[in-house]
């Protein structure tokens, strides 16, 4: 299960333009706090902080806890604004959820054992199609990964998400095809040699 972030907030009173170049100044990120049934809090996190969070590879698919004045608001990011020139981030959102809130997350795809896929073994490339799958689960068990298993895969063979085993209560959201993770490949000097063989023995 994806671990859990914590990030320290402060209510924003302001709003406007002004204001948020004012908070960005003094090294304060802007952000609101929406859903759940209850009003938008306007809040602003640290820049330091919110971009180590954000360098940890699964800001968008933990659960973050916003301290803000005393109280725990159990959310999850949906959108960052960054500046186009620095990157700098201008902005979040981040959504109210509780344990049971069925949330819709992008995990990412870990592939082992490729020196157990024969394909690759004798030289074939892992073509990955799909580096994140999209998830529907519950708020409290958004996996931090999905693994894929290369062991017997072998050139020209597909992955399809049947073949990958997803954490309990976990369903992609493509529901209407078995779709295609990763294929392995020949790559094109095997594919050159494979091409003679076939006209020498026509």
């Amino acid at each position: 299960m994806s671990e859990q972030l914590t990030l320290s907030a402060e209510s924003r009173d302001r709003a406007g333009k002004g204001a948020s170049r004012a908070l960005r100044n003094a090294g304060r990120v802007p952000a609101v706090i929406y859903g759940g049934n209850k009003e938008p809090v306007s809040i602003h996190v640290e820049e330091k902080a919110l971009v180590k969070a954000l360098m940890t590879g699964h800001f968008f698919n933990s659960v973050i806890a916003l301290e803000v004045g005393g109280a725990s608001h159990t959310t999850l990011a949906k959108d960052v604004a960054f500046h186009p020139v620095t990157d700098r981030p201008m902005h979040v959102d981040f959504y109210r959820v509780s344990a049971d809130t069925k949330v819709t997350v992008e995990v990412p795809v870990v592939f082992i054992n490729e020196e157990k896929s024969p394909g690759l073994k004798k030289g074939g490339v892992l073509n990955i199609v799909r580096h994140e799958v999209e998830l529907a689960c519950d708020a409290s068990h958004i996996p931090e990964e999905l693994t894929v298993d290369l062991s017997g895969f072998d050139v020209g063979d597909s992955i399809h998400i049947s073949a990958v085993t997803l954490p309990a209560g976990a369903t992609p959201t493509i529901t209407d095809r078995d779709f295609t993770i990763a294929t392995v490949v020949a790559p094109s000097g095997l594919r050159s040699a494979e091409a003679e063989a076939a006209a020498e023995g026509e």
